[in-house]
């Protein structure tokens, strides 16, 4: 039966099935359709056979065509969501302000249809792949949806009727099944397979899948019955095993089960069958089983060797293993994604399964389908060789599911979502653990992560952490995990993990020889891993109601930081030489402490251990603070670049405020818990500057070297001043951080929006949204910062908007202390204190020598943290400021002013902070005063003017201190000085006496014996030292009185402070200046404040007498001084050497290298105006010397040349054109110059046959362009240039730098001369005529003579080949003989009008400006003239050939009318014996003019139609017999129109033919007068050019309406006696030698005897200035349209497509699809275009590219954001707008040809763009 069905036609056949299965009794129906089913979707066929799909299509569609049937279904479709699914690297949207969840993202289609303006949105290009979320309201906010999903468009649905899908219900469960037997026949064990065989079988596969997936599309009905059968369990149950009698399925079947077995996973019933009970989980079993995760199993091999670090296994793990090992498939939904998993999520596959998610049902069951095969999903990512594409498929399902709160939160409640994430976490991480080496090596217990495992380095666990922080981010969520302690205990054994991972041990000998780069994968797991999730955490613990929560957290991470001190056996003191930066359990501690008293109210000594525990928890972030200053002091450079990597990645802006910022506010907890005096002396112990606190002037260091000392000990004050002045954790308010966040990175630099937003933290502040309450970034931004719009000098680089701190903040707002803590690089601190001490200068608070950081009053301290200030009153910090005050005072050795500014800021925190001391503090304060006699108590205030007498020092016996002769002290100082400076010397002994004290809580007196350094902890230098000797010393100083002599030393006065001055002070000028000032404003402070230190001062100021130093002033100090001073002029001498060499330099480039300002003087332009001396002198820019240029040795320009075709652009009209943005929009070419003269060449090539001098415009376009550069001199050796060149013959000039490829040679010749042709002359126009007739007889003649080759004319030649080389070869073939003479003689005469014609476009098109522009004062065209001209006259041009006397005498041969005046000019100037006198020149310009003016004539009157013709002819003939009617335009215009009519030719246009003719309404006297001087005027502007370069005459200006007569007056063809005031008449500038009429006939003549010549009459020489294509205002108007279209040639979207900004051609960038002989589509572009100039827009990007011959470079975008700045690939997304200053700084550069110069960056390309 089925056989025969089979056979039939797959239509009819369907149609029957349909109809049977429709009757009540269908079961013969049903039986037919599964036998032909069975023979149809037989798996034993190759999945390659289409033949099944037709079968399948056909029947579901039940007979009708497949198209129809979807059409049918689609109108059922119920879905209001979009769901539409992208893969990576398409284009979608993310709109802040409508998401709800951070991921949220939307189509263009959607997110174009919403209403999103106002709205903080981006375009982003997708990572992973995703879906659009329109319609969902779990994940976005209603308002945000598109037209199409607001509507709720399921309720007006019609039902489906029961018969439509009725096949579908039938046929899809068979062609599931099918699926899935190939699946399981095709999968092999990875180990016998290579990974090809599976993407084999997916290949076979992919018709199959696509077909669900269209079926997906077809909308809510289709995707009901897909979830149906997807999800039943009894279909599956019926179907997967396979009945009885069929092998194949049989053993299809075990296939499927082995490949379960072989992924580690059992399905339940054979667990069940072991006997494995399932352990009960319940949170004490957890918590049991949890406890040994830390230890270690001990190795069978007990001998393990020290070097290796080998892998470690856990002894146990509180692990379900149900989670880990079991699974168990119920229906086909469940084993498709576990054969997705297995063959590494195939694309197609992960598209349908997410395509399938708008049916709600399936949403459901497929997350929970997912959650349940999360760990193995975890295994095969671990395996795969491609961890990468796997992880982004991963995250483009999980992201769809996890983002949405109600389904996580459904998901959590009944799959243990949380748990299964966080033991799968924790599987993960076990695979690679090693060993951890910190503290005690030998018996340490504790595990790390191994950095260097690929599982680390390449970031796998990236997925898995992603989903964890993703549900995190939901409030029902993290509640269940902050409540289920077992799981929070879990986590924290995962979080100890990577505690102290990735350990740097200092290398001391020699060089590491291998640098590690595994930092960045330790930085990158610490944040990923343990950070984000714990500010996930830490969102969720805001309010008083969560107090709970936080103790919880607090205790759980306490215990494990016990567990953990145990396991690495950690007692009282670091191991040194030893740093990890990795402490997150510490952190976690940190940061929930910190929201405990920020938002919760809880009280900070509920939450803190007991004192031994802080002493211990304070170590290790204090080890770090100390590392970080030895880094910086060189200390660790043994160990490669790496350490100083990780040092910035430390305080980096994504990692500062989830590592640095956390350790810094815990140690401030710490401080404030702890003893001060035990904690000031940790300090300066770990910073290893003990030592150094000496009152000796020579001191040992065991453990510094001498160098080392001062940044140690710079870095340990100005840590203690960070310590105790930094707020963020204790007490600002979230708006102040990000205030003064934002203030210290404005201070470094000046920034752009975007790199604003990166710098400043994220946390506490989220910057997306706009979180309530808070203070938004934008708000905030304009509060600090004025935006500084970016400014465009066409020669300076592009600049970008930037935001620049105002004035109020450097006054008020500067903060040292936070940039100091912000500063990747050092030198940014500098960039700060650089840019305060301008703004000072500027505004004239402190004009005088460097400033001083300024000091910064505080926010108070929250009352939690009160206890931090007894820091600044402790007398070991104070006996450490005296001993610093004093050895400043004293210029000992490795002090500086930065301690000195250190000191001072620590003085001025304590008198702002005062500690209120209770009653009974003091009582005990006496009691126990035996032991410090240096101060009474600990109040800053009273100690700053207690007296210290006598202070007893060790020193070493060689030291000057030693008397020599033995006195007795006096006896006054015994009690004084009994512990004298033992005391601070032995800040080692006092931190001990104070750790056991706590420890033991009993104070002893024994303990207060001063122990001596115990020599096991330090490290003796070999060559024992001299003994120490104890001296005493005679002081007699207090704190006030060493801050007064600081005073005088510093403004280099004595009595620099008189008695009375305090009295004198006004209060406020104090905040900003110098050490001075801080001195002053310190003892004004203390003076106010206690009336006791006011005294003391008084009578120290009056008393004050020239600083003597004790007697111990050794020649040595003398030396010293004099070495710093000697060091200091020497400085002056070379900022005097630098500056005077910038000003120079400055000059120079002010003016030789200035584009564009019109009033630079030409660098070395000597000898144009020295009309005194003989000749003309250049001065040689290698050799230095100067002299004239002469034949044998030629003087030259440096020049670029290159080919343009820039005038070819030009257009008639001034409009722009636009780019076509739409499929409607073209730019025809055909208007442009470039095309209207291929026409006019063809047309006269069908007439003439030397047609090339006659049409001299054709030429113009494409031409070669020079500017200067300065003079060279050429000796006989040519080696001056060689050292320069590149194979393509350039070379830098070697004056400034720039691109040249050629020389222009300069013409040798007297000044003298040149007065003799600049005289005016009397002589009569015919008699010049005559003249110019005789010198171009003389043409053989002329001065250098071609016979001798001198040095100038070899010049000349290779001048010459350069231009011929810059121009491609079709630009240089105009005639119909390609390479004859006549051909290079057209060739020489474009170079030059088209250099003429360039300059008049910089001009703007006229000479109205006048003055010498820019481009002329650069100008070398005079040179370029001279050497063109030898060349044209090597090419003597036959008398039959000239033109000259056909302009003067009546003689019959071509047509004149159609010749180009000014070619015609300047083919003659180049062809005369030079130099041409003025006169002569003149004489050329006045007869071209009446062929101009002639040619005028016939244009016009081509214009008129009939009926004017007739009336002009008419009325003009009138006056022909008037005396001036050879001058009056109405009589030569009927004399043209009588002779053109002659002929019907000229004037009768075929009507079909569109005409150029524009028939204006009615022409007037004045509109006739005007449109003959527009059609002269570019024939006298360029006239007029040419005599400017050849005779140097000045060009007047004058207002456009009088451009005419000045040009004309200019030329002399207007006698000067004409008034300007009257209006002047064109045709009064007419001069003719003979009779006019007669020669006009003459001309007329040989036009009536051609056809179709209307066209060749009518030619317009105006021109509109080329312009760069008109560009929409919105970037996304040009990347919508064009990021899609598919390119011209190969019809595929290219990968990178770029658009022609001159034409507006879509090109390929580097596709290869487009290349032709090795040259890809944009460089072909270039050269077509461009002549070898090409400006493209790279449409992915945003930017352009500029190709210039074999180079190309970056320019810039002229697109910027609404913050004025770039966004290069389009990174952020934000709306782009044009910005027209940049667009005009193009253009400029691309009419003036100053790429070149201009733009730095060049590099090859080698053809490939």
């Amino acid at each position: 039966m089925a056989a025969s069905l089979v056979r039939r036609d797959k239509k009819s056949t369907a149609a029957h099935l349909k109809a049977d299965l429709n009757w009540t009794d269908n079961s013969s129906g049903v039986r037919q359709l599964q036998e032909l089913l069975d023979s149809v979707l037989n798996p034993e066929k190759p999945a390659a056979d289409t033949e099944a799909l037709d079968w399948c299509k056909c029947l579901i569609a039940g007979g009708e065509g497949f198209e129809e049937f979807c059409k049918t279904v689609r109108s059922y479709d119920n879905a209001t969501l979009c769901g539409l699914v992208w893969t990576a690297n398409f284009v979608a949207y993310r709109c802040r302000t409508c998401g709800i969840s951070p991921c949220m993202s939307l189509c263009a289609e959607c997110f174009n249809n919403g209403d999103h303006t106002g709205h903080d949105f981006n375009m982003f290009r997708s990572q992973a792949g995703g879906a659009c979320d329109c319609g969902d309201s779990n994940v976005m906010r209603e308002t945000g949806f598109c037209n199409r999903h607001r509507l709720r468009t399921g309720e007006n649905v019609p039902s489906v009727p029961r018969d439509l899908l009725l096949m579908s219900e039938m046929v899809l469960p068979r062609f599931i099944i099918c699926i899935i037997q190939y699946l399981r026949d095709g999968y092999t064990e990875p180990d016998t397979s290579t990974e090809r065989d599976l993407q084999k079988v997916l290949q076979q596969l992919e018709p199959q899948i696509s077909f669900l997936e269209e079926l997906t599309k077809m909308g809510g009905a289709m995707r009901t019955v897909l979830t149906k059968i997807l999800t039943n369990q009894q279909i599956f149950k019926d179907l997967s095993v396979g009945q009885e009698e069929n092998v194949y399925a049989k053993k299809n079947y075990e296939k499927y089960l082995s490949a379960l077995k072989n992924s580690g996973l059992v399905s339940v019933e054979e667990k069940a069958q072991s006997g494995a009970a399932e352990p009960t989980r319940g949170a004490e079993a957890g918590l049991l089983l949890l406890l040994p995760i830390v230890f270690l199993k001990e190795d069978q091999d007990g001998g393990q060797s020290v070097g290796q670090r080998k892998r470690v296994k856990l002894s146990s793990t509180a692990k379900d293993p149900s989670i880990m090992d079991s699974l168990k498939h119920k229906c086909f939904l469940e084993e498709l994604l576990f054969w997705t998993i297995k063959y590494e999520f195939p694309q197609k596959m992960v598209t349908f399964l997410l395509n399938m998610l708008p049916d709600q049902d399936y949403k459901i069951t497929f997350t929970k389908t997912f959650v349940q095969h999360y760990a193995f999903i975890m295994k095969t990512l671990m395996k795969s060789q491609e961890s990468d594409t796997m992880s982004n498929r991963i995250v483009h399902i999980s992201v769809q599911l996890f983002s949405n709160e109600e389904l996580a939160r459904h998901v959590t409640e009944e799959c243990q979502l949380l748990d299964i994430m966080v033991t799968v976490l924790l599987y993960m991480m076990e695979s690679c653990l090693i060993k951890s080496e910190l503290q005690d090596e030998e018996n340490s217990r504790h595990v790390v992560v191994n950095c260097s495992e690929p599982l680390l380095k390449n970031n796998t666990y990236w997925p898995l952490v992603s989903d964890f922080i993703n549900i995190l981010s939901h409030q029902s969520v993290a509640k269940k995990f902050l409540e289920d302690h077992s799981l929070l205990m879990l986590w924290m054994s995962f979080v100890s993990f990577f505690q102290g991972m990735n350990l740097n041990k200092r290398e001391l000998s020699e060089h590491v020889e291998f640098e590690s780069q595994t930092y960045y994968a330790a930085f990158a797991a610490e944040l990923e891993a343990c950070a984000q999730p714990m500010w996930g955490l830490l969102t969720h613990c805001k309010v008083k109601e969560t107090q709970e929560y936080t103790k919880t957290v607090v205790r759980y991470c306490l215990e494990t930081l016990q567990i953990w001190f145990d396991a690495i056996g950690f007692v009282d003191e670091p191991a040194p030489n030893q740093v990890t930066f990795h402490l997150p359990l510490h952190r976690y501690y940190a940061m929930f402490l910190s929201k405990a008293v920020k938002c919760q109210g809880l009280d900070l000594d509920s939450l803190l251990p007991h004192q031994e525990m802080l002493m211990k928890i304070m170590v290790h972030p204090l080890q770090i603070q100390a590392s970080l200053s030895e880094i910086h002091s060189n200390m660790w450079v043994r160990n490669g670049l790496q350490i100083k990597g990780q040092a910035m990645t430390y305080v980096q802006s994504h990692f500062c405020n989830s590592m640095i910022d956390p350790d810094i506010f815990l140690l401030q907890v710490c401080a404030s818990r702890l003893d001060p005096d035990y904690f000031i002396s940790s300090v300066f112990e770990r910073f290893k500057v003990v030592d150094l606190l000496t009152m000796a002037s020579v001191h040992q260091n065991a453990v510094l070297d001498g160098e080392q000392e001062r940044p140690m000990l710079e870095g340990a004050l100005t840590f203690l001043v960070i310590l105790s002045s930094l707020r963020i954790h204790l007490g600002m308010a979230d708006d102040e951080i990000l205030r003064a966040e934002m203030v210290s990175q404005l201070c470094m630099n000046d920034r752009t929006h975007s790199s604003l937003l990166d710098l400043i933290p994220e946390n506490p502040n989220p910057k997306s949204g706009i979180v309530p309450g808070s203070c938004s970034f934008e708000e905030m931004l304009s509060a600090v910062a004025d935006f500084k719009a970016p400014v465009f000098e066409p020669g300076g680089s592009m600049q970008q908007g930037m935001y620049t701190p105002k004035e109020e903040v450097w006054e008020k707002e500067f903060d040292p202390i936070m940039v100091v803590l912000r500063t990747v690089y050092r030198r940014d601190v500098q960039s700060a204190m650089d840019r305060y001490s301008a703004f000072l200068k500027q505004s004239g608070m402190h004009t005088t020598g460097n400033p001083w950081p300024p000091y910064k009053e505080r926010t108070p301290l929250h009352p939690c943290y009160k206890g931090l200030d007894r820091l600044l009153h402790c007398k070991t910090l104070h006996i450490v400021i005296f001993t610093l005050l004093y050895k400043i005072w004293l210029d000992h050795s490795n002090m500086s002013e930065h301690v000195l500014c250190m000191v001072l800021y620590l003085i001025e925190l304590g008198l702002d902070n005062q500690v209120q001391e209770d009653k009974e503090d003091e009582v005990r304060c006496i009691l126990e005063h035996c032991h410090d006699s240096w101060f009474p108590g600990t109040n800053l205030l009273s100690n700053l003017h207690h007296v210290i007498n006598y202070v007893r020092v060790r020193v070493p016996e060689t030291a000057p201190e030693v008397k020599r002769e033995k006195d007795p002290p006096p006896s006054t100082s015994a009690d004084a000085s009994n512990f004298g400076q033992a005391q601070v010397f032995s800040l080692v002994a006092e931190r001990r006496r104070k750790f056991q004290e706590i420890i033991n809580r009993s104070s002893t007196e024994a303990s207060q014996v001063v122990r001596p350094k115990s020599s096991s902890t330090r490290w003796v230098p070999p060559g024992t030292p001299p003994q120490l000797v104890t001296e005493i010393l005679e002081i007699r100083e207090s704190m006030l009185s060493l801050l007064i002599k600081l005073h005088q030393k510093l403004s280099a006065k004595q009595n620099s402070l008189s008695a009375t001055w305090l009295e004198d002070m006004e209060t406020n000028s104090h905040a900003h200046g110098d050490g001075i000032t801080a001195i002053e404003r310190i003892l004004t402070k203390a003076a106010t404040r206690s009336r006791q230190s006011k005294r003391s001062i008084q009578e120290i100021c009056g008393k004050v007498s020239p600083p003597v130093a004790p007697k111990k002033n050794s020649p040595t100090d003398k030396n010293t001084m004099d070495k710093d001073e000697r060091r200091q002029r020497a400085r002056e001498r070379q900022q005097k050497l630098l500056a005077e060499f910038a000003s120079r330099q400055k000059s120079f480039m002010e003016t030789a290298m200035d584009v564009e300002s019109p009033d630079a003087e030409a660098a070395m332009d000597l000898g144009a105006s020295e009309v005194m001396e003989s000749e003309v002198l250049y001065d040689c820019v290698i050799c230095g010397q100067s002299g004239p240029s002469t034949e044998d040795r030629p003087t030259g320009l440096v020049v670029l040349l290159q080919a343009s075709s820039v005038l070819g652009h030009r257009c008639k009209s001034d409009e722009t054109k636009k780019l076509p943005t739409t499929d409607d929009e073209h730019i025809y070419p055909a208007d442009t110059c470039g095309a209207a003269h291929d026409v006019r060449l063809a047309l006269m090539q069908r007439f003439f046959k030397d047609v090339g001098v006659l049409t001299g415009k054709t030429q113009s376009l494409k031409h070669t362009l020079s500017l200067p550069r300065f003079y060279i001199c050429f000796t006989q050796n040519d080696q001056v240039l060689q050292g320069f060149s590149v194979d393509k013959g350039e070379f830098t000039c070697p004056l400034c730098r720039q691109f040249a490829n050629s020389v222009l040679p300069c013409r040798p010749g007297r000044s003298t001369e040149v007065v003799s042709w600049h005289m005016p002359t009397n002589k009569k126009t015919a008699v010049l005529v005559k003249e110019v007739e005789d010198l171009q007889e003389q043409l053989g003649l002329f001065p250098v003579s071609t016979t001798t080759e001198s040095n100038l004319s070899k010049e000349m030649e290779s001048v010459i080949k350069d231009i011929k080389n810059t121009t491609q070869r079709k630009y240089m073939d105009y005639g119909k003989n390609p390479g004859s003479p006549d051909n290079d003689f057209l060739f020489m005469y474009s170079v030059a009008r088209t250099n003429l014609e360039l300059e008049l476009v910089h001009r703007g098109g006229n000479l109205c400006s006048g003055g010498a522009s820019a481009a002329a004062k650069r100008s070398c065209l005079n040179q370029l003239f001279h050497v063109l001209a030898m060349h044209m006259r090597l090419y003597s041009i036959d008398s039959a050939y000239n033109p000259w006397t056909r302009l003067t005498q009546v003689r019959p041969e071509v047509p004149m009318l159609f010749r180009d005046c000014p070619s015609l000019l300047i083919i003659f100037v180049l062809t005369m014996p030079q130099p041409l006198r003025k006169e002569h020149f003149i004489c050329l310009v006045r007869m071209l003019y009446n062929l101009q003016y002639t040619q005028a004539l016939a244009s016009l009157s081509a214009k008129f139609s009939p009926e004017e013709r007739q009336a002009w002819s008419t009325s003009g003939a009138l006056k022909k017999n008037a005396f001036d009617a050879e001058k009056s335009y109405d009589a030569l215009l009927s004399h043209v129109i009588g002779e053109l009519s002659k002929v019907k030719t000229v004037y009768d246009v075929n009507p079909e033919v569109p005409s150029m003719v524009s028939h204006i309404a009615v022409w007037s006297p004045h509109s006739i007068e005007y449109s003959l001087q527009q059609f002269c005027l570019p024939y006298l502007r360029l006239s007029c050019l040419l005599q400017h370069h050849l005779y140097g005459d000045k060009l007047s200006g004058c207002p456009e309406v009088e451009e005419f007569s000045g040009l004309a007056g200019c030329l002399g063809l207007l006698a000067p006696a004409l008034q300007p005031s009257n209006p002047i008449y064109s045709a009064s500038c007419l001069d003719w030698t003979v009779n006019a009429f007669d020669l006009m006939t003459q001309w007329c003549s040989e036009v009536t005897g051609l056809s179709d010549t209307q066209t060749l009459l009518v030619q317009d020489p105006q021109w509109a200035s080329p312009h760069l294509l008109h560009l929409p205002d919105h970037y996304n108007i040009i990347f919508q349209y064009y990021h899609k279209k598919a390119c011209t040639a190969c019809k595929k979207v290219p990968k990178d497509p770029a658009l022609c900004l001159v034409c507006g051609t879509f090109v390929c960038l580097k596709g290869l699809c487009c290349k032709q002989q090795g040259i890809c589509e944009c460089v072909l572009h270039s050269q077509h275009c461009g002549a070898a100039t090409g400006i493209f827009l790279l449409i992915n990007a945003s930017v352009i590219i500029i190709i210039r011959g074999h180079r190309f470079c970056l320019w810039g975008s002229v697109y910027l954001d609404a913050h004025g700045e770039e966004d290069r690939d389009l990174r952020r997304g934000k709306p782009l707008f044009l910005c027209v200053e940049r667009y005009r700084v193009l253009q400029q550069q691309w009419v003036s040809h100053t790429f070149d110069h201009i733009n730095k960056r060049w590099g090859p390309h080698y053809n490939g763009l």
